[in-house]
């Protein structure tokens, strides 16, 4: 299995969707919630930090351990599963990043 360094991930993503409704500061307003997908599974996992707590961005710390692969000795997230996609949830459906810009 590929781990995949979550944090550099998301930056990454983040950069490639700026001003767009494909970031969470951009769709809040519409109704979307961060969220991930795990594709093998379709199991979805709403973002939060790892308190439990709603995040209003991308939070990967509050994702559960079965999708985790890798922490930092603070218990911080380091790694996912290859699997794991962010995006959104609207209306009780997921949304990729491309598919909320398309929505928006």
């Amino acid at each position: 299995m590929k781990l995949i360094d979550a944090r550099q991930r998301l930056a990454e993503e983040n950069a490639t969707h700026t001003g767009t409704a494909g970031v969470s500061a951009n769709n809040g307003c519409l109704g979307f919630r961060p969220a991930f997908r795990d594709r093998t599974t379709a199991r979805i996992y709403p973002s939060c930090y790892a308190d439990g707590r709603a995040a209003p961005v991308h939070v990967v710390d509050g994702l559960p351990p079965e999708v985790v692969e890798g922490r930092d000795a603070a218990g911080h997230v380091l790694r996912i599963k290859e699997s794991i996609e962010s995006g959104f949830i609207r209306d009780g459906r997921f949304f990729t990043r491309d598919e909320a810009i398309e929505a928006a």
